[in-house]
């Protein structure tokens, strides 16, 4: 019985995605105790105190079902993005909004338009939907959005443009999105990945859930995986028109965010001195790496977002060997980089034991 013929077209010609390597895996692997993780953009702080405090509380109610539609968490929302509540989709991470955008309305004869150095996560959306990608070439790294603008035919059904970019944290002004807006057809879905905007500077920041009401055919998307620091909890928004949101809501899976994540996301939200705080340390780190970079002549990407992409050679040697010195960064060759290696920031003391650890590397590399 030959069960990949049975699958669905686009299916059988995807790979998993491929997360950052755990702590845990590591440990197995290499008995290394005391490791530093920098490849999966968390927040090195955690998260807020009242998080785990909301959780505690909910958790005596781990027997009932959660709010399906999450009304408290879209209040708050609500009341901070200016917005009504029929306007926000929640989702188990950002990524699932994603999905529930694509499944709604993506399929077969359809194309998606993205960044060649994009999340790789619209690539295999599109080819599970059957869709055609078309993967346009990057400008300096980051998204050419005049490309794109050509690239649109009658067949593109969404554009997806992430805004700082992963894995490149380039980003895109908000005059060069505004521009992009007003020439995008009426029919094409634009959806603006904002995973990590909390980290680009107040006033860089494009308006873009204010754009809703001029573009019916925008959606934004966030997490609290980064800069609120739940991304062991999972959640994620996608707002939008209040017509797109009640299509999504019709395809979204009942009770896709539980309800420790709920209690979790609505505490995080409370305290905007948390996200403060993580966003400072982020850019005091970013600002000692770039430094450190620039010292040793390796050349990296300006990162609006909580990583730096270094250019390395070879690259996945230097990761292997920053292994089993305890450290683990994100290889990215599946990127279409294959030279970079990009590394999430951490707390202080874990950013001293990645440079600790390379420098050791470069040393051995001279001849």
């Amino acid at each position: 019985m030959d069960i990949l013929a049975l699958a669905q077209p686009g299916v059988s010609g995807l790979h998993p995605y491929q997360p950052g390597k755990p702590v845990e895996e590591l440990e197995r692997e290499m008995g290394i105790r005391e490791i530093v993780k920098l490849a999966s953009n968390e927040n090195p702080l955690g998260a807020s105190p009242k998080v785990a405090a909301a959780i505690a509380e909910q958790s005596e109610q781990i027997c009932r079902y959660p709010d399906a539609n999450g009304f408290y968490l879209k209040q708050a929302l609500s009341a901070i993005l200016g917005v009504g509540g029929d306007q926000i989709t929640l989702g188990n991470g950002s990524n699932e909004v994603l999905e529930i955008l694509f499944r709604t309305f993506v399929g077969a004869g359809d194309e998606v338009i993205f960044d060649a150095h994009a999340f790789i996560v619209y690539r295999l959306l599109t080819q599970a939907s059957g869709a055609t990608a078309v993967a346009i070439p990057s400008q300096d790294w980051g998204h050419d959005l005049d490309a794109m603008l050509l690239a649109i035919t009658e067949q593109t059904k969404l554009i997806c443009i992430a805004n700082p970019n992963n894995p490149t944290g380039t980003f895109l002004s908000k005059e060069a999105l505004a521009s992009f807006m007003s020439q995008v057809p009426k029919q094409v879905l634009v959806v603006l990945d904002e995973a990590y905007f909390e980290y680009v500077p107040v006033e860089e920041r494009a308006p873009t859930v204010e754009w809703l009401a001029q573009y019916p055919n925008l959606c934004v998307s966030r997490t609290f995986s980064k800069a609120y620091g739940l991304a062991g909890l999972r959640v994620g928004y996608l707002v939008s028109s209040a017509e797109i949101a009640d299509l999504l809501n019709r395809v979204r899976e009942p009770f896709n965010c539980n309800s420790l994540a709920l209690a979790g996301a609505q505490a995080a939200l409370a305290d905007q001195e948390f996200v403060t705080r993580s966003v400072e340390l982020n850019r005091t780190e970013m600002a000692r790496l770039e430094s450190y970079c620039q010292e040793r002549g390796i050349d990296y990407i300006l990162s609006y977002a909580n990583f730096i992409t270094m250019k390395l050679t070879p690259a996945d040697e230097i990761y292997q060997a920053l292994l089993t010195r305890g450290v683990i960064v994100r290889p990215i060759a599946g990127y279409g980089m294959p030279d970079h290696l990009r590394v999430s920031i951490g707390l202080p003391q874990e950013n001293d034991r990645f440079m600790a650890a390379l420098d050791e590397l470069l040393v051995e590399a001279r001849p």
